[in-house]
């Protein structure tokens, strides 16, 4: 009886912390071949909390050594797109990036005042040729709380 109730307490605990979560990718175009494949995309914390650190963990992995590039970010608000932000690639992971798996991470802090709700994420991936390596799309939540120091 005692482990049921250890177990029960465990499974509690587990869906009260904020894990990161991991969430569905999809490719802008399904026909085109990227340099880059994308496995998956972990969000921590999920949903997102106003005026608290997020990270978005792209795992990806090449056949084709990359020197360098930019991220291009595209944002939606239930389908009205709100902002878009650009960022160099070796800002973003450990360059050069050899092939292999690799992982593209971005940490942000989003004002207090983002209004709570579901997010599209477009993310484009461009060589220093300017030639587009991956493309991706993902949703996302920005959860009702927000840091005291904000409200």
């Amino acid at each position: 009886m005692e482990m049921v109730q250890l177990k029960l307490a465990v499974l509690a605990l587990c869906l009260l912390l904020p894990f990161g979560r991991a969430t569905d990718v999809n490719y802008c175009d399904k026909k085109t071949e990227y340099a880059v494949k994308v496995s998956g995309v972990e969000i921590s914390p999920s949903p997102v909390a106003r005026g608290q650190p997020a990270t978005f963990s792209i795992a990806a992995t090449t056949d084709e050594a990359i020197s360098g590039g930019k991220l291009v970010i595209d944002v939606a608000y239930f389908g009205w797109h709100i902002h878009s932000e650009t960022h160099d690639l070796c800002a973003e992971t450990s360059c050069p990036v050899t092939g292999g798996d690799f992982v593209v991470a971005h940490s942000q802090v989003l004002p207090g005042f983002t209004p709570p709700g579901s997010y599209s994420l477009t993310m484009k991936m461009y060589d220093e040729s300017k030639t587009e390596l991956t493309c991706i799309a993902f949703d996302f939540s920005i959860g009702f709380a927000s840091s005291v120091a904000d409200s």
